[in-house]
């Protein structure tokens, strides 16, 4: 890292992921083999650092961890990523999540039983530590939505009072459907909506999510809707929708020749998307480049044996 470069942010789950892969989905109340089994860090935000670390952008983590060896190797891993934890909170109590995966060789597909335990979630408080003039972008994945609101208000305080150079741009995840979690994506200068999130307001596309929704972000926010296969689309601040690669030509999710793990295509895409904007580039390139890294990451086993990544291009 060089001196004085600022760093990137993500808030939100660090847990432990028992991956099992199997040569195809089991059957309810069957007794199959996996083809390999691996411990592995998960979670959203956790997840997408280690995108960001992998294209090369300073990165830290905030979240809660309790001491045990499940977070002993949580740890461990985000420092071989060299992933900052200075702002992890450590509890006193609760036990670290831990989510049991089964990836099917045949299709792909992941499947996901998450046992999110008693373990306190990071707070206002604790992000009243946090030194934001070292930060250029911070993103939460959405969970415990008052105390996050709290730390996102703090941020548009601290910009308010910054020139425009200075300012800290922010991003949300809203992954899931959850009432409480909505109010959250009316603060992010970015939101990332779920496909999931789209069909429970009864949106069949991501076009169709993006007109209904727009309403429910901020002036000026950019809203931001993957939907697998189809690629990515977003609506900027001035109201324009753009596609991942116009080109009809060329296939808008840049899918792997073969497809084997989608595990954290979602996370993969989101930190694609967040490197690029906060180098400068347009929405555009930047929800084709996440739909590209999207793609390559479907097309192996977890993120070790990656290929170098590709970086997204300097702005013209």
């Amino acid at each position: 890292m060089a001196a004085g470069e600022k760093r990137i942010l993500c808030v939100g789950l660090a847990c432990l992921d028992i991956i099992s892969v199997v040569q195809a989905y089991p059957a309810e109340d069957s007794d199959t083999r996996c083809l390999s089994q691996r411990w592995q860090r998960g979670g959203n935000a956790s997840n997408s650092c280690t995108v960001l670390a992998l294209l090369g952008a300073p990165c830290a983590f905030m979240g809660s961890l309790a001491p045990g060896r499940a977070a002993d190797f949580i740890a461990a891993d985000f420092q071989r990523r060299g992933v900052d934890l200075t702002h992890v909170a450590w509890q006193p109590r609760g036990d670290v999540p831990c989510a049991c995966c089964v990836v099917s060789a045949a299709s792909g597909s992941r499947t996901i039983v998450l046992h999110d335990t008693d373990l306190p979630d990071v707070t206002a408080r604790d992000f009243e530590r946090v030194d934001l003039s070292r930060y250029k972008w911070i993103h939460w994945e959405a969970r415990n939505a008052a105390e996050q609101a709290a730390m996102m208000r703090r941020v548009e305080r601290h910009n308010r009072a910054r020139p425009a150079a200075e300012r800290v741009g922010t991003s949300v995840e809203v992954e899931k459907p959850r009432e409480e979690l909505l109010p959250l994506m009316a603060l992010g200068h970015v939101v990332f909506i779920s496909k999931d999130v789209a069909q429970h307001f009864g949106y069949r596309s991501a076009p169709e999510a993006l007109r209904g929704l727009r309403g429910r972000v901020q002036p000026g926010a950019t809203l931001i809707c993957a939907w697998a296969e189809q690629g990515a689309d977003a609506v900027g601040p001035g109201g324009e929708l753009v596609h991942s690669d116009p080109s009809p030509r060329r296939p808008s999710a840049f899918p792997p020749e073969t497809l084997v793990d989608t595990l954290a295509a979602g996370d993969t895409f989101n930190a694609a998307v967040i490197f690029a904007l906060s180098a400068g580039r347009s929405l555009q390139d930047a929800i084709t480049f996440g739909c590209r890294m999207a793609g390559r990451k479907c097309g192996i086993q977890g993120f070790d044996g990656i290929p170098p990544l590709p970086r997204a291009p300097p702005p013209q």
